[in-house]
């Protein structure tokens, strides 16, 4: 039996000490020798001690590992690059708009991931390469390309203006997916392995429904919409696409593709009706009828390949030439030029929510403070909205808005498109002086939704939670998943849609400085390319991010003196690093406690994002 305080019994207690109960313990460590204590509380801090020691051993280790790759032989962070050099580049990794740099990509430690790829850097950095003389050329490695097709376009736009200065790129690899070989087929050259793949058979699109889904969970989606086209709803209302969103897929990717076709057929010299054949009926089901059709140059193998650059470079030997990687080239380059008229470049990639920005997320008192403060800044001669976003929060993307009409007022204000600008992102661009987008950029999607979901039947019946409600008028707590929805309740949201959508086009068109009716025609929901927003006005120039620079410059009276900034802040790799590891820590925990549950749950927190109003594009885009 165990001891209690004031007892003369000290001796060890007959029960373990993990079957007490925590008052017992409390009281049994209470009444222990003062020596054992004293033993404890010294092994607890030579822990500690030797803990921390051995933390500092290995991140100054570490930081030896880091500085002395970063430096490269003491040279300042500064990296010599030899003549004759070839830029390898590998874009089989993330690109994103910004870029967070990850100090211990390749080593062997938790989130020491790949490094991602900024576009915005990398277009700064090939340009740097072309002007290089020790850059002879680049080596291209890729075969999957993880973003969007006007991502795609400016990375291959920035290859064809390398080409241009006079140089060459040799584009290889074992398989190409159809936008890798997109990328690829600006290089001089083309070569796969003869045991390889290629896909080049047009685009597809996949959308996901829940229907079935919620059915079985006895979860009922209550919908408000306004809109043919604005299609967000549909997944949880139907088993498959409705004729409306049908017509808008088939007509934004047969635009993607024909603009995908014609400058494949112009950098590879082929008819471009002839290669939209070769497209529409997969007539390269082989790597040898992709070479007899001129989509590639030769079946070879990585030795081939390297003679083939030791040729170019007039060397023998493969292991005379001089690979140098990208993230190790882009530290030789001079950052962007100094001045005292500054483009502020506020990035907003991800989706639309409201409160502070993470990664991933454009949080609307984060990117309003920030174009705030540009906009009073004495420095700052224009502001560069550069905008990668399929919407989100309604009220989010209007606080956001806001912002962006009172900068337009005193300053140019350009907003550059990048893969999405739809719904909500379209609506931070529309309070621009100017909006450029890429031909492929998808865009408008002027509409707006509004969803909840009724879960009291899976709450009720499924895991038995059940809730009543007392409230002093006829209508209760309006955002709710307890309880459906009464009918004077649903009226009320239908409204609040109808009122949303009528503020979004009415300031749509007035930025636009168009009719309201003649907008409303464009609306609707329906999402377009770059340059079928620009036939139906909405979007001024196509172009990259670049031209929306120049542009921004010469609106400002400052296009031969100035530089570039980049805005908000981007968290340092030790705060992200440590949010990433805290994340993947929760979702291994949840995958061992929930087991094959876990898709529900991140299906289940997925819909409770869509409650309420929202500005977000039609459909989760996944173009294959």
């Amino acid at each position: 039996m165990a001891a209690h305080k004031g007892e003369t019994n000290t001796t060890q207690p007959s029960l373990p000490l993990h079957n007490l109960h925590p008052f017992q313990y409390f009281c049994i460590l209470d009444d222990m020798p003062m020596n054992f204590f004293k033993s404890f509380l010294a092994s607890c801090l030579g822990s500690l001690v030797a803990f921390v020691l051995a933390f500092l051993l290995l991140f100054g280790l570490l930081a030896g590992m880091i500085g002395a790759a970063v430096s490269d032989n003491g040279n300042d962070g500064k990296v010599p690059i030899n003549d004759n050099s070839v830029l390898h580049l590998k874009l089989d990794v993330p690109i994103t708009e910004a870029e967070i740099e990850n100090p211990f990509a390749g080593l062997p430690l938790p989130g020491a991931t790949e490094h991602a790829i900024s576009l915005l850097e990398f277009k700064r950095v090939i340009s740097a390469a072309a002007d290089d003389p020790k850059i002879a050329g680049i080596y291209l490695d890729i075969s999957m390309f993880m973003s969007g097709f006007a991502t795609a376009k400016e990375m291959r736009e920035s290859l064809l203006a390398f080409r241009k200065a006079g140089k060459w790129v040799v584009a290889y690899s074992e398989t190409m997916s159809e936008s890798a070989y997109y990328i690829a087929s600006a290089a001089d050259k083309v070569y796969l392995n003869p045991e390889g793949d290629l896909e080049f058979n047009g685009l597809s699109v996949e959308v996901s429904f829940f229907k079935k889904l919620l059915d079985k969970l006895d979860i009922k989606p209550e919908i408000f919409r306004v809109g043919d086209f604005k299609s967000a709803v549909e997944p949880f209302m139907l088993d498959k696409m409705s004729d409306a969103n049908r017509l808008q897929l088939n007509e934004l990717i047969t635009g993607i593709n024909n603009e995908m076709i014609k400058e494949i057929a112009a950098s590879r010299n082929i008819e471009e009706s002839k290669l939209k054949e070769v497209s529409d009926k997969m007539l390269a089901t082989t790597l040898y009828e992709a070479r007899k059709h001129h989509l590639i140059d030769s079946l070879v193998y990585y030795d081939q390949v390297l003679a083939d650059v030791g040729k170019r470079l007039g060397v023998s030997d493969e292991n005379d030439i001089d690979f140098v990687k990208y993230n190790k080239y882009k530290k030789s380059v001079s950052g962007y030029k100094t001045s005292e008229n500054e483009i502020a470049v506020i990035v907003a990639e991800g989706e639309i929510m409201p409160g502070k920005a993470e990664p991933g997320i454009i949080g609307s008192s984060t990117f309003a403070k920030e174009i705030r403060k540009a906009r009073t800044s004495k420095k700052v001669k224009a502001i560069v909205l550069r905008i990668n976003s399929p919407g989100g929060s309604a009220l989010a993307s209007d606080v956001m808005w806001r912002e962006v009409t009172l900068a337009a007022k005193e300053k140019p204000v350009i907003a550059s498109m990048g893969d999405y600008a739809a719904s909500g992102g379209y609506y931070i661009a529309m309070g621009a002086n100017t909006i450029v987008a890429e031909p492929n950029t998808i865009t408008g999607s002027i509409g707006v939704f509004s969803v909840l979901f009724d879960m009291s039947g899976f709450l009720g019946n499924k895991i038995g939670v059940t809730f009543d409600e007392v409230k002093t008028g006829d209508v209760g707590e309006l955002m709710t998943v307890t309880r459906p929805l009464t009918e004077q309740e649903k009226r009320i949201w239908q409204k609040r849609t109808d009122a949303i959508y009528e503020t979004f086009t009415t300031k749509a068109a007035d930025g636009r400085q168009m009719n309201v009716d003649d907008l409303r025609k464009v609306a609707s929901g329906r999402v377009w390319t770059g340059t079928q927003g620009k036939e139906r006005g909405l979007v001024d120039e196509l172009g990259g991010f670049e031209d929306a620079v120049k542009i921004a410059a010469q609106k400002a009276g400052v296009a031969d003196n100035y530089r570039v900034r980049f805005y908000p802040k981007q968290k340092t790799f030790f705060e992200q690093w440590l949010n990433d590891l805290e994340e993947n820590a929760e979702t291994t925990m949840l995958r061992k406690e929930l087991g094959e549950n876990y898709q529900m749950i991140e299906h289940i927190k997925k819909i409770k994002s869509y409650q309420g109003a929202q500005a977000r594009m039609p459909f989760e885009l996944k173009i294959r």
